[in-house]
């Protein structure tokens, strides 16, 4: 984990006294030009200033890079003489930066980080600072690049990677476009839900996925539709966290072995492959271990154990989101179409299970919650941990 989190609105004016801890002389940026054009990088440099160290800016970084891309940013930091890495933006953003946190010193590039991830060493401290709720960049040693010549994208894994501050400003999320926000936030629901019912899952993943899932399904909503609902971004930021700590201490699964190569070949934006895939494969899955989504379902919705109210039959319900009978609990079991993926205004794309066969609405709810069918014992086993 890193060795620093600070949460909350006003969290960025933490920098000048991490800077100035670490005994900074030159910072440099990384963030794209979206960002800046946006106005998000206002804040921060204002903060940087406070802080008295010098500071260059590097934001010459497309969408989803490949990993020539990210070099020329390495190159060009390593140039600038920068101690202290700070990123300011999604993913991409933080990866490159996280790369470029462990190559300063030019003895690897990160096409050797390719074949050979154990070459990565730490050069000099790195600062994250999010402005999407969802990736967790900030809290793994992962970093995704794209590999134009396999048309896929490979993950780098190093713990030298790992962030030494992050700084989870919800007013750095405040005017996220709603697709952005749904995306990002379904990448987050498939950290979770991915590491807690993976076969490596362990008591301290479990920790985190749990914490997580609770808290996006029960925020995700009102942080993409409300520009003002700043504690339930707050809360998706420190879900997103949490679930990318659980990658860290388990990992993903299908979903997310799946919606790469879709981003590799296709250039889908990585939540809506998620969003994609997520249904299906969690319906294949479910067989195997109806006890954990049946622990998640009761954590996140009705907070009570499923396992006293029908056995398996009930597990099955509570997967396919029938409403418990005279429970005098009004909420809702919640749908990912429906939040996330059901307007239409998330890129495009088929949605996961988005025909008739494999969803049905909810009775009294206009259609907009779908309600999944009971999966069928498909598989005895779970699908192992993608690498």
């Amino acid at each position: 984990m890193p060795r620093a989190v600070c949460c909350g609105e006003g969290a960025l004016k933490k920098m000048p006294e991490i800077l100035q801890a670490a005994s900074v002389k030159k910072a440099a940026v990384f963030t794209d030009k979206g960002i800046r054009s946006a106005g998000l990088l206002d804040p921060v440099l204002e903060q940087l200033q406070k802080s008295q160290a010098a500071f260059c800016v590097l934001d010459d970084l497309p969408p989803e890079p490949s990993y020539g891309q990210v070099q020329k940013l390495v190159d060009a930091c390593r140039a600038e003489g920068a101690d202290m890495i700070l990123a300011v933006g999604g993913g991409s953003v933080m990866d490159t930066a996280k790369l470029a946190g462990v190559l300063l010193d030019g003895s690897s590039t990160v096409h050797d980080l390719l074949e050979a991830p154990g070459r990565a060493k730490k050069c000099c401290p790195t600062l994250m600072i999010p402005t999407t709720a969802g990736t967790g960049s900030e809290a793994t040693p992962n970093a995704i690049v794209a590999v134009p010549e396999q048309e896929l994208k490979v993950g780098i894994v190093s713990d030298a990677m790992i962030a030494d501050n992050v700084l989870l400003d919800p007013l750095m999320i405040k005017n996220l476009p709603r697709k952005i926000a749904a995306a990002t936030g379904v990448d987050a629901l498939a950290h979770a839900i991915e590491c807690y019912t993976s076969n490596k899952a362990n008591p301290i993943s479990d920790t985190f996925a749990l914490e997580a899932l609770d808290m996006i399904l029960n925020n995700i909503l009102p942080a993409c539709d409300s520009a003002d609902a700043v504690s339930q971004k707050s809360a998706m930021q420190l879900a997103s966290f949490y679930a990318g700590v659980a990658i860290t201490a388990s990992g993903t699964t299908a979903v997310h072995a799946l919606s790469y190569p879709l981003g590799g070949k296709y250039h889908i934006a990585h939540g809506v492959s998620n969003a994609i895939l997520l249904a299906p494969v969690m319906r294949f899955n479910a067989p195997a271990c109806p006890e954990r989504f049946a622990a998640a379902y009761d954590r996140c919705v009705w907070r009570k154990n499923l396992r006293d109210a029908g056995g398996k039959n009930g597990v099955y319900a509570a997967l396919a989101g029938e409403d418990r009978p005279a429970s005098g609990d009004t909420h809702k079991p919640f749908g990912i179409r429906c939040a996330c993926v059901g307007s239409g205004d998330t890129g495009g794309g088929r949605h996961a299970g988005d025909t008739a066969s494999e969803q049905q609405s909810a009775p009294g709810d206009g259609g907009r919650r779908p309600r999944a069918v009971p999966p069928d014992p498909l598989t005895s086993e779970r699908t192992e941990k993608h690498e």
